[in-house]
């Protein structure tokens, strides 16, 4: 493929950070991840993959890709490990990565970052809330002892961590 012309390498520069970006920051404050995420992060692709030119064999890929995250993402759901809107932003996000190696490192690199934050949560938990929160519902809510773990932050962390080797980001830099 050419070059991308400037309207698409933007969009291309915008649309998945932006949207792994407010998915972050959704699930840190409301501990929740709209459809509307996922459904965004989908429509990105599709609009892209068109306009882009990439090839119907490597979309099917790629939907295989996401559908196939989404499949382990819902049994993890069923046994109480990970949110349902986790599950379908790690598989919308599975989408934009395709099988590739930036999929198996978004995974692996996203379990470390859920790991730290797993550690992070249990710490802060055991200390008072900081007097800067005091008053933030949201921070009251993520020190109680029942509350999850916003892992949307570590999906969200670990896919703006891969993202710039993706294919988008080669295509967009015309690697």
């Amino acid at each position: 493929m050419a070059m991308m012309d400037d309207l698409l390498m933007i969009a291309v520069m915008l649309i998945f950070p932006a949207t792994m970006a407010f998915a972050a920051a959704s699930d840190l404050i409301s501990m929740t991840i709209s459809n509307r995420l996922s459904f965004v992060l989908m429509g990105g692709f599709a609009v892209l993959a068109i306009w882009s030119g990439m090839g119907l064999e490597q979309v099917g890929w790629h939907v295989l890709a996401g559908a196939s995250v989404l499949v382990v993402g819902f049994a993890m759901f069923a046994f109480g490990w990970i949110g349902g809107g986790d599950a379908k932003l790690a598989a919308s996000t599975a989408l934009w990565f395709g099988f590739s190696y930036q999929l198996v490192e978004y995974l692996l690199v996203s379990a470390l970052f859920g790991g730290a934050l797993t550690i992070i949560m249990l710490t802060y938990r055991n200390f008072p809330v900081p007097k800067l929160l005091h008053g933030q519902a949201w921070a009251i809510r993520l020190h109680r002892a029942d509350e999850g773990v916003p892992y949307g932050l570590a999906l969200a962390a670990g896919a703006l961590t891969v993202y710039p080797k993706s294919w988008w980001m080669m295509q967009a830099l015309g690697f």
